[in-house]
Formats: structure tokens, sequence, C-alpha cells
């Protein structure tokens, strides 16, 4: 069983930067495809951003190309989304997700994600 634990989140102007971590139990994270998500009150949960096994190629939501940065530290089991330049919209809570498996192609599909972490609530305030 894969357990997944974000931190991070906060309560933030417009403009600021906010890095959001996720811990991930296991001893085969390295391999694992991981992604993040957001959810905002009355919207459907939406891709962000995804990372493919040994950190070999990321892919971003146009919303967020540009100013946000998926990474990984294997070493740590930890998967990051560094966030600059917030925006109001950028308000939701953020979840990580880990396929479970290999990923040699990032994917942006909730339902490929088998494996999800309680969220953490990010506000962004103007």
């Amino acid at each position: 069983q894969v357990q997944l634990v974000e931190s991070g989140g906060g309560l933030v102007q417009v403009g600021d930067s906010l890095r959001l971590s996720c811990a991930v139990s296991g001893d085969t994270f390295s391999e694992y495809g991981m992604g993040w998500f957001r959810q905002a009150p009355g919207k459907e949960r939406e891709f962000v951003a995804a990372i493919t096994s040994f950190s070999a190629y990321t892919e971003y939501a146009n919303s967020v190309k540009g100013r946000f940065t998926i990474s990984r530290d294997n070493a740590k089991n930890t998967l990051y989304l560094q966030m600059n330049s917030l925006k109001c919209e950028d308000t939701a809570v953020y979840y990580c997700a880990a396929q479970g498996q290999k990923s040699y192609t990032p994917v942006s599909e909730v339902s490929h994600y088998p494996y999800w972490g309680q969220g953490t609530q990010v506000t962004v305030s103007s």
C-alpha cells in the first residue's frame, strides 16, 4: 500500500511563492509516475503537473506552465511542487498522486492514479 502525505499549503498573497511537499511511503518511489492535482470549490479535480519515473520527463497544465515546477527527491521519497507568481485562481486543495508503477510518459488523467494524499489547502489572497 502506498501512502502519501502533503504539506506546505497556506495563505499567501498574489505574486508570492509556496513549495508543496508530498512524502511517499515505500521503497520503490523512484519508479512511480507522480502527479499534482488541485480542486477548487464547486469544480472538478484538475491536473496541475506530472513527472515520470526517475524524473525523465515532466508535463504541466497550461494554466501553470512557466510558474510551477514539479520535482522529486528519490533519496527522500518526496515529491515537490514549487509554485511561483501565485494568482487568486490558484486557490484550491492540492493533492499529490502516485501511479504505483513505472511511467515513461507524464500522465494527466485522474483515473491513472490509484493512490492519493489527503490534500493541502492553498489560498491566494489579493
